[in-house]
């Protein structure tokens, strides 16, 4: 327990320093986050010196334990500005954990008049998330075997571990990498007429794949097809691999099939939809290409800005963008969803078990990377999947039982547990929000959107007896 009170007293150290920045910054949220930095602080300080000259052994199940608690932590201490600032707790608790686990969804509105603090924060939040994902992705859910993540290990570190040999290590390239592309979407959204403001805020939520905006209106506000085009490729580079970005730059080696999958995936999605859009519309071809493409990329990354409601494009793209929903960018990037690598994996097993049907003497092995998939990685998979089946159907219930509608509690539950953002429909689609949603509706999004975002198991094994008889 002495590294879980470690780790989370030094997040609240560092986020109640980053709220004492804000306060500084913006006058008229001094109060509301000077006092939120006393008390985050005062508790992080706490938390860090009882277990200060305690020793520090750790085992494989600390881990489940740190990554778990730590986005609880962070959602709830991010939510004690937005709570004092004039928020119900739920909704506080609802968008601060929209934030960290960088959905998107968000109960807010009138967000054009709201204090520039507050919406700095809300994009800090996911920043934050971001950077946190990529690390526990590619340092901890391996070690974990989460989800065949052990797997993405393989593949994305086995040989660069001579290179970067702790995770501590990759997660200081990792956090250049990630800034570096921050400050580039940054100054590529100035030069393209936001304003300096709008352009730090749409940057953090960009690479992040979150999608807090500074308008109730998203990206559409802008109405710019070079800031479309822009955020479409942004949005895409931050579901990218950050591994693939070191391993790539550093020796020219670009090959990587989830991201040749994901670019299909963008292509075959886009040219069916633009196609479809405008056969039914009859609008110019490059408009329809231009909102298409964004809308598509903004779903699969799991981003969530939109610049029209796409759900109005008639029943075909209404269906294919909630198919999409569920597909998620890649595995060691910021994005949520399932994740390229695990679909892959899905149908080459099926491909594999199919063709023993008909070969049963067949000894063909389901490959990723030219690497035989272990029984435990498919198993991993395979585990996830019905983790994320039962978990999506099961909130879904849930929903329904608050009197929601078939579609919205359909959508609300996948889009929350794919970390997505918009849902499909007039209430919580890309011009509603969740706000008119019952409170006890955003309690359990929130838990969705907290187990999506790590992946099932993480979240799952913390409520089993096994689990704290192996900890004591």
């Amino acid at each position: 327990m002495t590294l879980v009170m470690l780790a989370n007293g030094l997040l609240m150290m560092g986020m109640a320093a980053l709220m004492a920045l804000i306060g500084l910054a913006y006058p008229d949220t001094r109060g509301v986050f000077l006092e939120a930095a006393t008390l985050v602080g005062f508790a992080g300080g706490l938390s860090t010196l009882a277990v200060a000259n305690r020793p520090r052994g750790f085992r494989r199940m600390h881990s489940f334990l740190v990554t778990g608690t730590i986005w609880i932590t962070g959602a709830t201490m991010g939510a004690i500005p937005l709570w004092f600032w004039q928020m119900a707790p739920v909704d506080a608790f609802f968008e601060s954990m929209s934030g960290i686990t960088t959905t998107g969804s968000t109960v807010m509105s009138g967000l054009d008049s709201t204090p520039r603090g507050i919406l700095l924060w809300r994009a800090i939040l996911q920043w934050l998330g971001g950077i946190g994902f990529i690390v526990a992705g590619i340092a901890l859910l391996p070690i974990l075997r989460v989800g065949g993540m052990q797997l993405f290990k393989t593949e994305s570190s086995e040989k660069g571990d001579k290179e970067m040999a702790t995770a501590a290590r990759f997660a200081g390239t990792t956090l250049w990498v990630y800034a570096g592309l921050t400050v580039t979407c940054l100054a590529v959204y100035h030069a393209g007429g936001m304003t300096a403001f709008e352009a730090l805020v749409h940057a953090l939520t960009t690479l992040s794949t979150g999608g807090y905006s500074t308008s109730d209106a998203s990206f559409g506000q802008f109405e710019q097809p070079f800031l479309e085009w822009a955020g479409t490729v942004f949005m895409a580079a931050g579901a990218l691999p950050f591994a693939w970005y070191m391993k790539g730059v550093g020796r020219g080696d670009f090959r990587s099939e989830q991201v040749r999958a994901l670019a299909v995936l963008f292509f075959v999605s886009i040219s069916l939809i633009t196609a479809w859009r405008v056969w039914t519309s009859g609008d110019p071809v490059f408009e329809v290409l231009r909102h298409v493409a964004f809308s598509v990329v903004s779903v699969v990354t799991t981003t969530g800005f939109a610049t029209v409601d796409y759900t109005t494009w008639g029943p075909f793209a209404a269906t294919a963008f909630l198919v999409l929903t569920a597909m998620g960018g890649c595995s060691g990037s910021t994005s949520g969803g399932a994740k390229m690598m695990r679909w892959l994996i899905v149908l080459r097993v099926l491909r594999i078990r199919f063709q023993r049907v008909r070969l049963p003497h067949s000894m063909d092995v389901p490959r990723y990377q030219g690497r035989a998939i272990g029984d435990d990685v498919v198993t991993g998979v395979m585990t996830f999947f019905v983790l994320y089946a039962i978990t999506v159907f099961g909130l879904a219930v849930v929903l329904d039982l608050y009197e929601l509608d078939m579609m919205t509690s359909f959508s609300a539950a996948l889009t929350a547990v794919a970390n997505v953002g918009p849902g499909i429909g007039s209430q919580i689609g890309p011009s509603g929000n969740f706000a008119g949603l019952p409170e006890g509706a955003k309690w359990w999004l929130s838990f969705g959107m907290y187990a999506g975002r790590l992946e099932m198991m993480t979240v799952y094994v913390l409520f089993t007896r096994v689990f704290w008889r192996e900890l004591a």
